[in-house]
Formats: C-alpha cells, sequence, structure tokens
C-alpha cells in the first residue's frame, strides 16, 4: 500500500530527480545558446532523442496522430519557444519559474478532459507555491522582456498540451513513446531554423560548435527527453495529473540554484522566501494531501 502522499516513495524519489535535472538544465541551454542559434540548437536535441534509439526500439503502439501531437507540442511548442525567449529575452532562473505554469495548465486539464477531482487541500498548497512564484516573479526586475515572458507562456501551454497527450496515450511504454514522438519535431525545426535563421548561420554554428556544446545537445536529448520525460509521462500514467504536476514546482528552486552557482545570478533573500514557499507548498499538498483522490489511471504504463 503506498503511503500517504500516494506516491510510492521510488516514485516520488524519480520525480524529484527529474526536477532537478530539468531545473538545472536552464544553464545548460543558456551555455549552448552562445554557439548555436535557437531554433537550430532544439532541432539537433531532437534529432538525437530520435536516432539512434529509433533503430533499435519498435514504435509504440499508440496512433501516428498522438505521436505527433505530443512531439509537436514539447518540441516545437516547448522547447522551441523557450530556446528563443531564453537566447536573449530572459535569464534561465527566471525562465525556469516562468515556465511552470504548465502546473495550473495542466491540472485545469486534466479537470476538464480528464474529470479529475482535487481536493481543498490540494488547491490551498497550489495556492501557496504559485504564491511562491509570484513572490520571484514580481521581484525579478528586469530580467526578462515582454517577448521573453509570452514565449515561455506559450512554451507552458505546450508542455501542458503534451502532458494531456501523453495521458491519452493510456498503458504505453514511455521511453518509445518519448523516442518515436520525437520524430516529428525534427523536420519543423529544421525548416524553422532554415527560414529565420539561415542555412549559413546554421551550418556555420554546428561547424564551429565545441565539445561543450555538443555535450550539452546530447544532455538535452539523453538526459531532459529521453529520461525525463520518459519518467514524467510515466508518473502521469500512474498518478492523477493534481499529484504529480505540482512537483514540477520544484524546477525553479533547482533552475534558479543552478543559476547562482554557475552563472552567478544573485540570489537574494525574495528568490530564497519565494522558494521556501513552494516547498512548504508541496509539503502540505503532496506528503500530507490525505486520501486518495479519483481519477488515477486504471492502466499502469510498462516502461
Amino acid at each position: 500500500m503506498p503511503p500517504p502522499s500516494g506516491l510510492p516513495p521510488l516514485h516520488l524519489f524519480f520525480a524529484v530527480l527529474v526536477m532537478a535535472i530539468w531545473g538545472s538544465n536552464f544553464v545548460v541551454i543558456k551555455l549552448a545558446l552562445a554557439d548555436l542559434p535557437p531554433l537550430t540548437f532544439a532541432a539537433l536535441r531532437f534529432t538525437f532523442a530520435f536516432l539512434p534509439l529509433a533503430l533499435v526500439l519498435p514504435r509504440p503502439r499508440v496512433s501516428w496522430r498522438n505521436l505527433a501531437v505530443y512531439g509537436l507540442l514539447i518540441g516545437v511548442g516547448q522547447f522551441g519557444l523557450l530556446f528563443l525567449a531564453m537566447r536573449s529575452d530572459i535569464t534561465p532562473g527566471l525562465a525556469s519559474l516562468i515556465v511552470q505554469v504548465q502546473v495550473f495548465f495542466t491540472i485545469g486539464l486534466s479537470v476538464l478532459i480528464m474529470k479529475e477531482r482535487i481536493s481543498a487541500l490540494q488547491i490551498g498548497a497550489v495556492l501557496l507555491a504559485a504564491a511562491g512564484l509570484v513572490l520571484i516573479g514580481v521581484s525579478a526586475g528586469g530580467s526578462a522582456t515582454p517577448l521573453g515572458l509570452a514565449l515561455v507562456i506559450l512554451a507552458a501551454m505546450s508542455w501542458a498540451g503534451g502532458n494531456m497527450t501523453a495521458r491519452a496515450a493510456g498503458t504505453v511504454s514511455m521511453l518509445p513513446y518519448v523516442v518515436w514522438s520525437s520524430l516529428f519535431p525534427v523536420p519543423v525545426l529544421f525548416a524553422l531554423a532554415w527560414l529565420f535563421e539561415g542555412a549559413p548561420v546554421m551550418l556555420q554554428s554546428i561547424a564551429a560548435a565545441g565539445i561543450g556544446t555538443w555535450a550539452a545537445v546530447l544532455w538535452q536529448a539523453i538526459g531532459n527527453t529521453m529520461f525525463g520525460y520518459s519518467v514524467w509521462g510515466w508518473l502521469l500514467a500512474r498518478h492523477p495529473a493534481a499529484q504529480v504536476a505540482p512537483l514540477a514546482l520544484l524546477v525553479p528552486v533547482f533552475g534558479l540554484g543552478t543559476s547562482t552557482l554557475v552563472l552567478g545570478e544573485p540570489l537574494p533573500l525574495w528568490k530564497l522566501a519565494g522558494g521556501a514557499l513552494i516547498v512548504t507548498g508541496l509539503f502540505i499538498g503532496i506528503v500530507f494531501r490525505g486520501r486518495r483522490p479519483r481519477g488515477i489511471a486504471k492502466n499502469a504504463p510498462t516502461a
């Protein structure tokens, strides 16, 4: 029998591990964008997420339509827009914060589409964590342009749509699902890169990329896409979105911390207070959330 949180300890461990990977990833993105234009970078990420594993992993038993929708929402909608914003319109720490509005989009969609029920305790806990997001957001000063904020919010909406698409896939092995869905954003991203960045810039940046930049591309493909989104989809298929999605509010805690350590972004008191509110909200809403809510997927994935 699972503990009161509804998330078995091993599931909770992997969830927090993914949040740590995704949070620290914003620094990796920022460093790689110094050498690669954003759309080219995103296209390379999903190219290596698809190949070579697609040669050995069979296509999951879901429709091509579901794979295409998920791949385009995550690949083009989430990361294409996020990379564009992070090139010069938003700092890594603030991007890791703003993109977490996907939590509210995901929960809202799960209530509307999946007919999930959320408890008053969960709502209060999410609001407490949201207060931490707001505190950090209003205190951020000139860390983002209006365009950067708009792009990241659209990226968050795409992430939420991808979450719902993955849940709609039902019982599925998540690693092949993530790998095969990565096929669809690749031609779109390369076409957009050719259109907006230009073939000469694409080729020159790829040719000039050093070992560190290629390591960042491979980390995007392996650590963030293959591992991160496989585990995330696996958790969403086993547990209600209102229980899993709020864990993503830990991403800005890791993101802000890593940006401070690696890039020297300031970590004033308001950032610490905002992070404390986020963690407290998660602790109350997930660890002490009481009985398990309705709406849990009946079938567990096989990944």
